[in-house]
């Protein structure tokens, strides 16, 4: 299953071994998503961490065979004007699940206490009425039978210095990188101060924070989908035999040539 080891001294998971697992728990959230359809679950998956943790490839590897109608995948741009009049939490809520639907949060109402607290974007009163707010809203989601999975990605300063040097270099990992990033990493220690009161108020027992160590991506990809397949009781459920039926023969049409310029030039 390894090969060489990393800058930690763990062995290394081999692509082929990577891969092969993948594809074991991909199969594995189909029979989740049907499950979840059958019995009309509501599913809410936060995904929480530092930039350049590695939630948006865990993500991407969640969704890469399932069905977007079942996991839909929720990564909201900055506030607008008018949302910022309204209640914090209300611009997520539009974008919950109905029955037989699993919504991942790319960051989520989470926001309030990392970015928005340590570059100063709320108030210290919006601040602590957040964390007086959120176990009380998280605590009505659950009783309301929704399932709520919180996941925070923890990355190493020095592998998080690493994949930010990445992002610099390469041309088609640029388009990953922010300004609010960069001033992250400047702020190394006060997200670190954030994420633990962030822990301390908000990891409940009806809602507990789940951390995904992810120095080593692949690792972190497979750790994060087998938790997520524990987190239910799912199995087969029971399908109707397909089978193609016969094609209609219509004997009038003929099957015209059709003019070149409307194909796709054969580059390849």
């Amino acid at each position: 299953m390894a090969s060489e080891a990393d800058n930690n001294g763990t062995p290394k998971l081999k692509r082929q071994a990577y891969e092969e697992e993948l594809q074991r728990l991909q199969a594995e959230l189909c029979k989740l998503q049907d499950w979840v359809k059958h019995k009309g679950l509501r599913v809410i998956v936060i995904f929480e961490g530092r930039a350049t943790a590695g939630k948006g490839g865990t993500i991407k590897a969640i969704t890469e065979r399932v069905s977007p109608r079942v996991f839909r995948v929720a990564a909201l741009p900055a506030s607008s004007d008018r949302e910022k009049t309204q209640m914090y939490i209300q611009r997520y809520m539009q974008h919950f699940p109905a029955a037989g639907e699993i919504v991942m949060f790319d960051r989520s109402w989470y926001n309030r206490a990392g970015v928005e607290r340590v570059m100063g974007f709320c108030t210290d009163d919006e601040y602590e009425e957040f964390f007086r707010s959120v176990p009380e809203f998280e605590k009505m989601l659950v009783r309301s039978g929704i399932v709520l999975v919180k996941y925070w990605f923890s990355i190493s300063d020095a592998e998080q210095h690493r994949r930010f040097q990445m992002r610099i270099h390469d041309p088609l990992k640029q388009w990953k990188l922010s300004p609010m990033d960069l001033k992250s990493w400047s702020r190394w220690y006060d997200y670190s101060r954030a994420r633990d009161e962030m822990f301390k108020a908000t990891d409940t027992r009806y809602a507990p924070w789940y951390i995904v160590r992810s120095d080593d991506k692949k690792r972190a990809r497979l750790n994060c989908i087998d938790h997520l397949l524990s987190q239910f009781p799912y199995e087969d459920v029971p399908h109707e035999e397909i089978a193609l039926p016969e094609r209609v023969f219509n004997p009038d049409y003929e099957r015209k040539v059709l003019p070149p310029e409307l194909y796709v030039p054969s580059k390849y």
